[in-house]
């Protein structure tokens, strides 16, 4: 194959030596079950190959600063260009950070503001310009008439005499007064001076203007009043009337930044005005962050319904603060403060005793003046610099927007400059999609064609890449810490369409997760785009749609684990010869929703939101079936997060006592009373760690650590539970603390990780090791598979209920002991799920008849990083969830999945502010046969039906009479 990467025998992980091919310039997706080896082949060999090369060949001074990586374990690599990777994780946790900060849009809109705003004065309206000597000329000539030019001349620290006499000596002689021309002599006599004045108006000249011959007198004129009133000149139109003058015209000129009418200075726009991180433009309140803390009382009085006397203040109720509640309930006495009526029935001014403590000057060491709940806050506010102190201070405050600058993160001087009508604050406050729409009416200016034309083809290129990855419902001042994984990831690759880089090699991992189906291929034109630059890109993805689209495809498996790592398949992409994908056909998928189709009344037990409207929802009611599957889908960005987790778990939260949670904003929930618990999972995966393995993730090895220390030979030698821990001392290998392997420094080279010889990897000490239970110690038992520890564990019941979670998730082939950082991102979702599963092993709170309620689960895209394969098992896994009674709310685009759903809640129609609407509620076939459903759309398209009208309810009803 010319022009290829050549890769020959990769071993990383868990690949078989295996050897392939990838073309250069071209779009290879990778694909295979979960834990075949995908990330370990794309990232863990291929990029951290060229990324290795690339850092190789910088100065040994530039590598310092540089990520030193570790040569993957293969043969030899050739071919290989530069690469960037883009993974499926948001790293981002700055504050700082926003969508356009991350993108560079925010730089190009601070230049575009430094180049051609307008500074408008708040007070006066007019917009601020420094005013030259010709602009001012050229004001004066276009009136003809006669003129008297004037310079203020600022008295300072000088005497009105000595000013006068300063005046006469540089040959000023006469002053204007008033609309009268006075002689400078007639002040210089201090007595005569007027007492409050602290400026001079000087007459420079009197000019009659007739036309253009009198430009070089009057220049003149003007340049000596800008030069003695320090950057001000004032020109008077006067008329002769009776020997005398009359005003009927004056014009104002300014040669600093000052607005004309008032005199109001202002700074210049430059880049840095217009920045947050930057002292010169960012908020003194709240240092650019846009948002400030105080206290939140409902979380220090988290039950209104409790007296004094019961504990009402929460921080008080610790051993610590507890002198702090019998303080007041002895103040509270003598002030006949009632101390047993609920907070709730208190009067204003019990309150305000309460909150505010006593009236007037209080010594914070006088124990006969109360100094209130918020006196209490404030003396702590002192005591910061111990780290329990803030712990407690975070505990109880919130954040709220800034009063300063209402959250725009900016000094009032930059929200003054404007283009066309908006703030920079203004635009950063737009959706990507009106961003778009805004620099097409910009770039209709005068101004903008002549002096920003690069600065506004480069806003357009990334604005136009950022909506071709799908995140057109992104503001720009939405902070990057809040983005998904896979929002973050296209973040990164509008980024790099945006630099426009040429033969480099992107690895992707799984760039379509959180991505709507009808996203997905306008993704995949995106990457084509990046392809056609010259560059190669990898992906790994599941998606059908990208894998039919790409240029080349490599499949490993055909299991995972130990059973994966191998070339199943390299060549150009046919869905029959993948196996991997081998997804069942749209037919048979629509013909299993019509057999489980069953209606939802309003007679059904159901838990019903009413009037939701926190973030983009706009009054939403919403029922969720309870002993249902339901599927919440929708376009990225039409509110399905904002529903599900904001409004109904955080609000089921807040009504169980957790006081640290903000619920979303509601009319009323009705139906939590039904269910005995909700349980939430979420995008976040496991951390990754060399100490963290499934054992312990899932409370398994406590109780394997407990079965080793009640052998009879750990007895005789003393040895507990805690011992078989390589998390603490007493019984881990102290050379390398309970890892297995040792770091070497290498300095200027990647650092080299070995087996540690003290313990020959096996983590603990000699003694630990020699204590055997059924004849294998701790590290032997750590080595176990999952299937193979099922067996030798069968007779503890605890531990079976455990590992079948694994095995149900497919995670049968995963050893005990194997570190979850060499997890796969479908092996760590799956292992999570496992621990999610677990949760409905634990009794749940009983009804009024005595009979346990029923759990709701919420999952947040439970298929990332699963295959066709792995999808159908999960299904069959929340099935048996559904068939035991709970209920399950599912955050969803995988249209498989979709299809399975007893219930769909379809949010729309668009991202942003154009979702947060219920588009269409029902059965998959019911959301299938809804017109105005983009998920509908989706799922006719899989289900073979056709797209619109009579034909489309023809087809159903054939399929429902099949």
């Amino acid at each position: 194959m010319d022009r290829s990467i050549s890769i020959r025998g990769a071993r990383t992980h868990n690949l078989a030596d295996i050897s392939l091919e990838i073309p250069r310039g071209e779009l290879t997706v990778v694909t295979g079950v979960s834990g075949s080896g995908k990330s370990s082949l794309v990232f863990d060999t291929l990029y951290a190959e060229g990324q290795r090369r690339y850092v190789q060949s910088l100065s040994t001074y530039a590598r310092l600063f540089l990520e030193r990586m570790d040569r993957p374990d293969v043969d030899s690599i050739s071919q290989i260009p530069p690469a960037l990777a883009l993974r499926q994780k948001n790293t981002i946790k700055n504050a700082r950070s926003t969508v356009g900060t991350v993108t560079e849009i925010s730089d190009y809109l601070r230049l575009l503001y430094a180049t051609i705003g307008r500074t408008i004065c708040p007070r006066c309206k007019i917009e601020v310009r420094r005013d030259t000597v010709d602009g001012a000329a050229a004001q004066i000539l276009a009136a003809p008439g006669l003129y008297v030019v004037l310079a203020p001349f600022a008295i300072g620290s000088r005497t009105m005499a000595d000013a006068a006499n300063y005046l006469i000596e540089n040959g000023y002689h006469r002053l204007w007064n008033d609309g009268v021309i006075t002689e400078t002599t007639a002040i210089a006599d201090a007595a005569a001076a007027p007492a409050t004045a602290d400026s001079l108006t000087v007459v420079i000249d009197r000019v009659a203007v007739n036309g253009p011959d009198d430009h070089e007198r009057v220049r003149e004129a003007l340049e000596k009043a800008f030069y003695l009133s320090g950057g001000r000149a004032r020109t008077v139109r006067v008329e002769r009337e009776n020997g005398s003058m009359h005003a009927i015209a004056t014009l104002e000129f300014d040669r600093r930044f000052n607005c004309s009418g008032c005199g109001t200075a202002f700074p210049e726009p430059t880049s840095a005005l217009f920045s947050s991180n930057s002292p010169i433009g960012a908020c003194p309140e709240c240092e650019g962050f846009g948002r400030t803390v105080e206290l939140d009382l409902d979380k220090v009085i988290p039950k209104p319904n409790l007296s004094l006397r019961q504990g009402l203040i929460a921080p008080w109720q610790t051993p610590a603060y507890r002198e702090m509640n019998e303080w007041m309930l002895k103040l509270a006495r003598r002030r006949r403060i009632r101390t047993s009526a609920p907070y709730r029935e208190m009067t204003d001014e019990e309150r305000t005793w309460l909150l505010d403590g006593d009236e007037g000057p209080r010594d914070a060491w006088d124990p006969d003046r109360w100094p209130g709940v918020r006196g209490f806050f404030k003396w702590l506010e002192g005591r910061r610099y111990k780290t329990h102190v803030r712990i407690l201070l975070a505990k109880y405050r919130r954040f709220v927007t800034c009063p300063v600058c209402a959250g725009t993160k900016l000094k009032p001087e930059a929200l003054c400059v404007v283009i066309g009508s908006k703030s920079i604050a203004d635009v950063g406050a737009l959706a990507v999609r009106d961003l778009a729409s805004w620099l097409d009416a910009i770039a209709e200016l005068p101004e903008a064609r002549v002096r920003a034309a690069t600065i506004l083809r480069e806003l357009r290129s990334r604005v136009s890449y950022l909506s071709e990855v799908g995140l057109a419902y992104l503001a720009l001042e939405r902070q990057a810490r809040t983005l998904s994984g896979g929002e973050a990831q296209r973040i990164h690759l509008a980024s790099a369409l945006g630099s426009l880089l040429v033969g480099t090699l992107y690895a992707l991992d799984e760039p379509t997760v959180g991505l709507h189906a009808s996203d997905s291929r306008r993704l995949l034109a995106v990457l084509r785009h990046l392809r056609d630059f010259g560059n190669t890109v990898v992906v790994v993805e599941h998606d059908p749609a990208m894998i039919d689209g790409a240029d080349h495809v490599v499949e490993l498996g055909p299991g995972g684990g130990s059973q994966g790592g191998r070339l199943v398949y390299s060549g150009e992409p046919g869905r029959g010869r993948i196996e991997s994908m081998g997804a069942a056909s749209g037919r048979v998928l629509l013909l299993r929703a019509l057999s489980r189709e069953r209606r939802f009344t309003r007679r059904d037990p159901a838990i019903r939101v009413f009037g939701a409207t926190e973030h983009n929802l706009k009054k939403v009611d919403a029922a969720f079936p309870l002993g249902r599957m339901t599927c919440v889908t929708g376009v990225s960005g039409s509110g399905k997060s904002t529903l599900v987790e904001d409004v109904l778990y955080n609000t089921f939260s807040r009504r169980q006592g957790n006081t640290y949670v903000d619920a979303g904003a509601c009319n009323r929930i009705e139906g939590f009373e039904q269910i005995g618990e909700m349980v939430h999972m979420g995008q976040e995966l496991p951390a990754r760690s060399m100490r963290s393995n499934p054992a312990t993730y899932l409370k398994i090895y406590d109780d394997i650590r407990k079965l080793f220390a009640a052998t009879s030979e750990a007895k005789r030698l003393g040895v507990q539970a805690r011992h078989f821990s390589f998390n603490v001392t007493g019984g881990r290998c102290e050379r390398c603390s309970g890892t297995g392997t040792v770091t070497i420094e290498m300095h200027f080279m990647a650092d080299l990780e070995v087996k540690c010889d003290a313990c020959d990897g096996r983590r603990f000490q000699s003694h630990i090791l020699a204590i055997r239970y059924h004849g294998k110690n701790v590290d032997e038992v750590l080595d176990l598979t999952i299937d193979e520890a099922r067996v030798f564990f069968a007779p503890s019941r605890p531990i079976l209920a455990r590992l079948d979670a694994l095995i149900a998730v497919g995670l049968g082939y995963l050893r005990l002991g194997q570190t979850t950082s060499t997890l796969s991102g479908g092996e760590a979702q799956r292992l999570k799920l496992a621990r999610f599963l677990l949760a409905d092993l634990e009794p749940t709170p009983l009804n009024e008849k005595g009979a346990r309620l029923p759990r709701m689960f919420l999952l947040d895209e439970p298929t990332t990083g699963l295959s066709s394969s792995d999808v159908r098992r999960l299904l069959r896994v929340l099935s048996k969830l559904v068939a035991e009674g709970n209920s399950l709310v599912v955050i969803e685009h995988n249209l498989e999945f979709i299809a399975h759903a007893d219930y769909v809640i379809d949010l729309g129609p668009g991202g942003g502010d154009q979702g947060g609407r219920i588009v269409a509620a029902g059965s998959p076939v019911q959301v299938a046969a809804n017109e105005k459903s983009i998920t509908g759309i989706e799922l006719r398209r899989m289900f073979g039906l056709p797209r619109h009208g009579r034909a489309m309810r023809s087809a159903l009803r054939a399929a429902t009479s099949a």
